[in-house]
């Protein structure tokens, strides 16, 4: 499960190393908020994350569905989002809101399949897909959507097509359930730094106070 080198160090730093791992998904809205909160870390460590991403919802199909079909009512939704927003907020970030949500596996396979060709293009894939769900709005479980934000950081035509058709990706996609379930890790996100694992979007100073331990341990 450790690949923390999607996400190398600064060359030449002298910050302290932090190695953190990171179960997420991208239709995941606390995932993105708890994304936003640990790159503020990199202020202080050389910062390598683990990425593994886990599908909370793959039963959802990819043209997208009500947000009621996971069982939240109008009422409580607008609560969440409110919430939400002004976490995002305090980050800088203004979130779109929307009722659907979709299926997150054909961006999951192409964030993996990126992390092959480098820390610059899997980070350049992973933000664009955060964002086009979160900030723009835009079904990441539409492949044209997804394509054109690969194309975008760089990715070509065949490599996209092999994230889909080829195993390699899925497989990785496969692990990561499985460590997730020997973990017990049953929500996202969940953070392990060092010894310590910290469950949901945990505020800032917490993510820091887990640092702070992790790199004297």
């Amino acid at each position: 499960m450790a690949q923390h080198d999607a996400s190398r160090g600064e060359a030449g730093t002298d910050k302290p190393l932090l190695k953190v791992t990171v179960f997420s998904d991208y239709i995941c809205p606390f995932c993105y908020i708890g994304e936003l909160r640990l790159n503020r870390l990199r202020e202080h460590y050389d910062l390598r994350v683990n990425w593994c991403a886990i599908e909370i919802h793959p039963q959802t199909p990819a043209e997208g569905q009500p947000i009621g079909a996971l069982g939240y009512d109008n009422d409580r939704w607008k609560s969440m989002m409110s919430s939400l927003n002004e976490m995002a907020a305090v980050e800088g970030v203004t979130l779109m809101e929307h009722d659907f949500t979709t299926n997150s596996r054909s961006s999951l396979l192409l964030a993996e399949a990126a992390k092959l060709l480098g820390r610059d293009t899997f980070y350049q894939v992973h933000n664009a897909v955060f964002e086009a769900f979160f900030v723009e709005g835009l079904n990441i479980g539409d492949r044209e959507i997804l394509k054109a934000l690969a194309q975008k950081a760089g990715m070509s035509g065949s490599q996209i097509t092999a994230a889909w058709d080829e195993d390699t990706a899925s497989k990785k996609l496969e692990q990561y359930r499985k460590a997730a379930l020997e973990l017990g890790v049953s929500a996202t996100p969940t953070f392990f730094i060092g010894e310590q694992r910290l469950d949901g979007a945990v505020p800032y100073e917490q993510l820091l106070a887990a640092a702070q331990v992790a790199v004297n341990e």
